[in-house]
């Protein structure tokens, strides 16, 4: 098969946020005088939206009594303020990106966190690299798994998502690729485990960001530009 263009997923695969996400939820918690959690719990806490993060996060004994869109506007006001204290990218990034970069291979990032989040991130960290597509959750865009986000990102590349190549680290980034009809590849370095992403349908393991660099030479890539 010849892949034509690549769609990231962000946080857990381009870049790791996942100190600055636990912090601002626990700082939350903190504040509502509830227990925090160890930043590696987060790891399956994030990964659904900012909303489900939030419900994850805060007792399920007490959910009744939680305001949760309070608690979200307050975990968004918290984000705001902290969300570049420690985010960065993962070893090899920065490489896979400068061979796409040079390939002329069309990239596009698609992600659970709010559009303005995305965009923000993107703007600070990732500004070096062209993107043909940054997008966000938004109005009119829903929540992975739906793929009607990443087939919107596909329509705006002029690329089927048969011929991209869909890079995530979660379930939900597999199901989104699978129901897509895009090639999913499951990224070994994010928040997690192997046997969660081939459950949820990835076609391939990486190990590494070489790996797709690698999977990009071996199906000899058509430069659309």
């Amino acid at each position: 098969m010849i892949y034509r263009a690549i769609i990231f997923d962000l946080d857990g695969t381009l870049l790791d946020t996942l100190k600055d996400l636990a912090f601002s939820v626990n700082a939350v918690l903190q504040e509502k005088g509830y227990n925090e959690h160890p930043v590696d719990a987060y790891r399956f806490f994030v990964g659904d939206g900012i909303e489900t993060l939030v419900r994850r996060a805060f007792p399920d004994d007490k959910a009744d009594d939680l305001d949760f869109p309070e608690l979200v506007k307050a975990v968004k006001e918290e984000y705001r303020k902290r969300w570049a204290d420690h985010t960065l990218t993962y070893p090899g990034i920065k490489e896979m990106l400068d061979y796409f970069e040079g390939s002329g291979i069309p990239k596009a990032i698609f992600s659970n966190k709010p559009h303005e989040f995305t965009t923000l991130t993107v703007d600070k960290l990732l500004s070096r690299w062209h993107f043909a597509v940054v997008q966000g959750i938004e109005d009119g865009v829903p929540k992975k798994p739906d793929p009607t986000g990443a087939l919107k990102v596909a329509s705006i590349m002029g690329v089927k998502p048969e011929e991209i190549v869909y890079l995530g680290d979660t379930a939900t980034d597999m199901k989104t690729a699978v129901t897509g009809k895009f090639f999913p590849v499951g990224a070994l370095w994010g928040f997690r485990p192997a046997d969660e992403l081939l459950e949820a349908g990835a076609s391939m393991l990486a190990e590494k960001p070489q790996d797709l660099m690698t999977l990009f030479d071996k199906t000899e890539h058509v430069n659309n530009n």
